[in-house]
């Protein structure tokens, strides 16, 4: 009987989180700091997606479509990306603590879009997303190598060092990249990265989201594809192994989506911290532990939480908008306290 209504409970969920998505989508473009009403916005929509043929005001086109739009849309991506890839690298390194920024993936990824950007490297060639996923790895390398000399393993001694390393990673990047703008920045370069690097969606347009939508779409249909590889992992490689799971080639294609998904997030929104951490956790208490609903209700909830966290960085202080790592800070730590209590009591 209890499982049944689990099992109802959490497929209810699952079914009504796009319903959220999709109302997060329409108050994102809809709430600002000048307010637009639900009817002009779905009349925006309504004639750029062709369904109705009206002359739209240029103002409202413009806020709507060109500004608040594209930026709900970048913000869901990345809350789904950085989500999903919380619940990859918890399963696979069995660590209820792993996330791509308290892991440092967060600040190699900054790091080589800065190395990119502001000094150059590559003369033009290199992309900032790429050196944004080269950095990526060659943090979460610098971390697992680290956890590996210091003795980690399973258990809470093994997470703990991995958290250690994750911590002593992504405060040699951010040295790095503090350095590398010191160094190549002028003034006015020096306060935009800076600003960036706490998250900033204010710049965001559509080329934005046509690499965004992709890479959050990649990133859910590869954790999708190996639910049952990421359910054996919960038992440790040794079981994943038994199970006929290859473990080279699957870890590191999971690992590779994962410091993808981030890097191409963090290149376009700056670092952003607590998703991939918190949102796992409240959708196991939704839906359960199995893969299967947990990928995707994680990327759902990570989106809606990103796009509402966004609107209010928009209207929490009057005529200034607060870098969204800021707002994901100040939601994710209380939540995560509170997520940890429960689950001891």
């Amino acid at each position: 009987m209890r499982a049944t209504h689990l099992g109802a409970g959490s497929a209810r969920w699952v079914w009504l989180m796009p319903l959220c998505l999709i109302a997060a989508l329409l108050i994102g473009a809809s709430v600002g700091e000048t307010r637009i009403p639900l009817a002009t916005v779905l009349e925006v929509l309504a004639s750029k997606l062709g369904v109705i043929d009206h002359p739209l005001s240029t103002l409202d086109e413009a806020i709507v479509w060109h500004y608040r739009l594209a930026r709900a849309v970048v913000a869901a991506c990345c809350g789904a990306g950085l989500a999903v890839s919380g619940v990859i690298l918890q399963a696979l390194l069995r660590n209820s603590l792993a996330d791509p920024y308290l892991l440092g993936i967060s600040a190699g990824a900054s790091t080589g879009a800065v190395t990119v950007t502001v000094a150059g490297l590559g003369a033009g060639m290199i992309s900032m997303s790429m050196g944004a996923f080269a950095g990526a790895l060659a943090a979460f390398s610098f971390v697992a190598l680290l956890a590996h000399l210091a003795g980690g393993g399973q258990g809470v001694r093994g997470a703990g060092i991995l958290i250690l390393a994750g911590i002593a990673g992504a405060q040699l990047f951010n040295a790095l990249t503090a350095f590398i703008i010191a160094h190549s920045a002028n003034a006015e370069q020096a306060r935009g990265i800076m600003f960036w690097l706490l998250g900033n969606l204010s710049a965001v347009r559509w080329p934005d989201a046509w690499l965004a939508m992709p890479v959050a779409g990649a990133s859910l249909a590869v954790a999708l594809s190996q639910v049952r590889s990421l359910d054996a992992f919960a038992f440790g490689a040794e079981s994943a192994a038994s199970l006929g799971v290859n473990l080279r080639a699957t870890k590191g294609l999971l690992i590779g989506t994962a410091a993808l998904a981030t890097a191409v997030m963090v290149s376009i929104t700056g670092a952003i911290g607590f998703v991939g951490l918190v949102v796992p956790h409240a959708c196991r208490l939704l839906v359960g532990v199995r893969h299967r609903r947990l990928v995707p209700a994680t990327a759902l909830c990570g989106a809606v939480f990103m796009v509402l966290c966004d609107v209010v960085s928009r209207v929490v202080i009057p005529g200034q908008v607060l870098p969204i790592g800021v707002i994901t800070a100040l939601v994710g730590a209380p939540a995560f306290a509170y997520l940890m209590v429960r689950g001891r009591r």
